[in-house]
């Protein structure tokens, strides 16, 4: 048989709470390149691990293009990463970031673009245009070089 509430009594649910703390200023990164998200991402990133599977990372940034923080979005396999576009929109407000930059890697050491990487790409610049919020780059990075959409003209 089930058990009836009274009406007064409140069905209990958890509690969320959102807290951000921005870094101080003057210890903040600031990021006016490409070289420089690739210089910030190499020494982010394990150089053991860049050959060995596909991951797919986010860059915070605010306004004046200081990095507020740097996310891994997706793990992989060596052929590919599943991107969760929903986290990097809901990491993207809950940091107040303004801009943002991606980035992946590619084990096989090619930098062209797959399909897969343009349509992402698309992806998120439409859906981040919602938001007032701007994707910068997205970078392709192998363990010898890196490849840049917005030097590509593909931004």
């Amino acid at each position: 048989m089930k058990k009836q509430l009274p009406s007064t009594q409140m069905l209990s649910c958890a509690e969320i709470e959102i807290h951000y703390k921005r870094p101080l200023f003057s210890t903040m990164q600031s990021i006016a390149s490409a070289e420089d998200v690739n210089a910030l991402l190499r020494a982010y990133i394990h150089p053991n691990l860049m050959d060995v599977k596909e991951f797919f990372f986010t860059i915070f940034l605010s306004r004046a293009n200081t990095v507020l923080g740097i996310a891994t979005i997706g793990v992989g396999t060596i052929d590919g990463v599943n991107v969760n576009i929903r986290e990097i929109f809901e990491l993207t407000l809950l940091s107040h970031a303004s801009q943002i930059i991606v980035a992946h890697n590619h084990p096989s050491g090619k930098l062209q673009p797959s399909q897969n990487d343009r349509k992402i790409t698309e992806k998120l610049k439409q859906g981040l245009s919602l938001f007032d919020v701007k994707l910068l780059d997205h970078l392709i990075l192998t363990s010898e070089d890196y490849l840049s959409f917005a030097n590509e003209g593909e931004l």
